[in-house]
């Protein structure tokens, strides 16, 4: 039975075996990487990539990552792939093939048989430049490591995290080169707290009941009444026209009474604040949260067109899961 020390040293030295082969990666990115990259980039297809056993895990994470980050792609099995999803590949597809060793039996069958659908590119990303995938391929993407984390040298550890960075760098340069923003993540990712953070705005979460509001002649029991009734812990203070004239929040009252034993005839106009902070119906909510806590501050008064169009608590956003 081994102590805590020892598991924590049996630990540390898996993920420093780790570290030290990702580091190597760097100079693996060479010109036929580049090269590699350029054909996925240019193809008129999707990107098909199959492995077989670890590999093919690993492969199933980067395909997610490409389709997620503007790079249509598609996971094949390679053990399924020769017994009819081949089907899968069609004309203008660039086809990855991940093996560690490049010479598993699954692979040595799958890559001439692909080579027989028509002209597709395939790029190996493999461990050994000399394997029978790498001689076969278009391409080769070298993610060679020295040893596996394993202490046995045989549980596939380093290898797949080599394969899961460069499929990494795959991806997020592609996404460089197609010049895939925010707002195309946004269209792919609906869903979760990263989902609203890319889409929702403050209109999104902006209360549909009457938005708290008194006049700047509004005495001081319809100035409490409207913070306690609508909940925000503020009211806006709104012109004859409409246009907003200042803020009061409930730390304004208190202040108020700590100040003035005589405040029955104080109005609006006597308490507000002038120029507060607001924020566009239209901005992101997880922006308008940003300023709220830039500025210290629960309640943002909400602007549409220039007029006032409610109020946006910090709770309200805390409540969407955002942040």
């Amino acid at each position: 039975m081994s102590d805590l020390k020892q598991i924590k040293d049996f630990a540390a030295e898996a993920v420093q075996t780790e570290i030290e082969a990702v580091k190597r990666l760097p100079s693996f990115i060479d010109d036929e990487f580049a090269a590699a990259v350029e054909c996925m980039f240019n193809s008129k297809g999707r990107i098909i990539i199959t492995g077989i056993g670890k590999s093919a895990i690993i492969a199933t994470k980067i395909v997610a990552t490409l389709n997620s980050t503007g790079s249509p792609a598609v996971f094949m099995h390679a053990a399924d792939a020769i017994h009819g999803d081949l089907g899968i590949i069609q004309k203008n597809d660039v086809v990855i093939c991940i093996s560690n060793s490049g010479d598993s039996p699954e692979i040595k069958m799958l890559v001439p048989l692909i080579r027989n659908i028509g002209e597709n590119k395939i790029i190996a990303m493999v461990g050994r430049r000399e394997s029978t995938l790498a001689k076969l391929s278009d391409y080769v993407i070298i993610t060679h490591v020295n040893e596996e984390a394993c202490p046995n040298n045989l549980a596939p550890t380093s290898s797949t995290t080599a394969q899961l960075v460069m499929g990494d760098a795959i991806a997020m340069t592609l996404l460089r080169m197609r010049g895939f923003s925010s707002d195309d993540y946004a269209k792919v990712h609906p869903g979760g707290a990263l989902g609203k953070k890319l889409y929702m705005r403050v209109g999104d979460i902006l209360s549909s009941e009457p938005a708290p509001r008194v006049s700047p002649e509004s005495g001081i029991d319809e100035i409490i009444f409207e913070i306690s009734s609508k909940f925000q812990g503020a009211t806006a203070v709104i012109e004859e026209d409409g246009n907003l004239a200042g803020i009061i929040t409930d730390g304004d009252i208190r202040r108020m009474i700590q100040k003035n034993k005589n405040f029955d005839k104080l109005t609006a106009r006597d308490i507000m604040s002038l120029n507060p902070k607001n924020t566009d119906k239209d901005e992101l909510a997880v922006k308008a949260f940003n300023k709220m806590e830039k500025n210290k501050i629960t309640q943002l008064v909400v602007m549409d067109d220039g007029k006032y169009c409610g109020m946006i608590h910090i709770h309200d956003i805390l409540r969407e899961g955002l942040v």
